[in-house]
């Protein structure tokens, strides 16, 4: 089995970091692959990052279905480009914000988000009403980090984030916390024996779905608004990502 981790941003750090988190739970026999996309925003904090950073996840993932890729993750907590990338590929197709949300659901039955800027909170709500998490999720916190100062200040780093888990802890009558942003996907296990409560991040939970789909022999359903996108001639800088016609 085949999986490819898609990060959506030209920081080289965040792949390395991916690999290290799926590697890390992938079953035996899973080859874990991550790429970052070649031109975008050296992080995700806004909608218009994300649409920058979407052309690129499209472009993966229209190499990796020729690579033989049997399932992928956007390793973006604000699941950039989801559908658009679940109609391109045979297998399935899974964002870190609803991995995480499916996962936390599982585990309690209440948590709160603790992601990065204030204005990334108000993407998230807004995530949990598309995937259905919004009666379960109590809150949605801010630690007040942008995305690179993960990379930049490491440990320090964690400890803002700590802090704003316990808070939510303290305050907020959950059972899990979810870290929303794939840059912290290397402090779950840290802050989980800190604040005592399960901690969950996106790219090992959709890692595991990915795994677990694949498994089942399930793909990326090809009938109705996931069908392969109708064939049409594209122009400019996009004319690479044509559809070729299917028999």
């Amino acid at each position: 089995m085949k999986i490819e981790i898609i990060n959506p941003t030209t920081t080289a750090a965040f792949a390395r970091k991916n690999l290290a988190a799926a590697q890390g739970v992938a079953a035996p026999g899973t080859e874990i692959l991550s790429v970052s996309v070649e031109s975008g925003p050296p992080s995700i904090e806004s909608h218009y990052d994300e649409a920058l950073g979407t052309i690129g996840i499209l472009e993966r993932i229209h190499e990796g279905e020729g690579a033989g890729v049997d399932g992928y993750v956007i390793a973006c907590f604000g699941d950039p480009g989801y559908l658009a990338a679940r109609e391109l590929a045979r297998g399935p197709v899974i964002g870190i914000a609803e991995a995480a949300f499916h996962v936390a659901s599982i585990v309690a039955t209440r948590f709160s988000v603790v992601t990065t800027l204030a204005r990334t909170k108000i993407i998230c709500e807004h995530l949990l009403q598309v995937h259905g998490f919004e009666h379960q999720c109590r809150k949605v916190r801010a630690c007040g980090l942008e995305v690179l100062e993960l990379e930049e200040t490491g440990m320090a780093a964690c400890h803002d984030i700590v802090e704003e888990c316990r808070r939510a802890v303290a305050e907020d009558e959950i059972g899990a916390i979810v870290l929303g942003c794939a840059g912290m996907a290397d402090l779950a296990s840290h802050i989980q024996e800190e604040i005592g409560v399960p901690v969950i991040e996106g790219v090992t939970a959709a890692t595991k779905l990915v795994e677990g789909i694949v498994a089942l022999r399930l793909g990326t359903s090809k009938f109705g608004d996931l069908a392969y996108p109708l064939p049409k001639r594209l122009s400019g800088s996009v004319k690479h990502l044509e559809i070729a016609p299917r028999d």
